[in-house]
C-alpha cells in the first residue's frame, strides 16, 4: 500500500516532452551589423537543430531583390547552423529572412537586416 502513494508523486515529477522551437540564437553577419567587408555567405545559429529540406534563408537588398544564391545548407556536422551563400554584394542594406522547421517539426520565421559599407 505505501507503495501505491510513493508512485504517485513519482509520476507527477515525470515531465512530457519538450516542444523545442528553432529561434534565431545568433547570425554572421550579426544582427543590425554593419562591415567593411561583404560576406561569402549569411549564417544563422539556431536553438535547436532544423531539418534542411524544410528550412530556408532568403538575402534581399534595398530594393526588395533575393541576391542569395539560394542553396541552403547545414554548416558541417552542425545541426542547427544554417547557412546560405551570396555573390560579392555591393555595398549597401540587405534584409534577411528565415522560416526553421526544427526536428521535431515546430515552424519558426524571423527576419533581419544587415549593411555594407564598403
Amino acid at each position: 500500500m505505501r507503495c501505491r502513494y510513493l508512485l504517485l508523486p513519482a509520476m507527477l515529477c515525470m515531465t512530457s516532452p519538450a516542444f523545442a522551437h528553432a529561434f534565431l540564437q545568433s547570425a554572421n553577419p550579426r544582427v543590425g551589423s554593419e562591415s567593411a567587408t561583404a560576406p561569402a555567405a549569411v549564417t544563422i545559429t539556431f536553438t535547436e537543430n532544423v531539418e534542411p529540406d524544410f528550412s530556408t534563408i532568403k538575402v534581399r537588398n534595398a530594393q526588395g531583390v533575393r541576391v542569395d544564391k539560394a542553396d541552403p545548407h547545414l554548416v558541417g556536422d552542425h545541426r542547427n547552423e544554417l547557412a546560405v551563400n551570396v555573390p560579392e554584394l555591393p555595398p549597401g542594406e540587405y534584409a534577411v529572412t528565415w522560416h526553421a522547421t526544427s526536428v521535431d517539426t515546430h515552424k519558426t520565421e524571423g527576419r533581419f537586416e544587415f549593411g555594407v559599407t564598403r
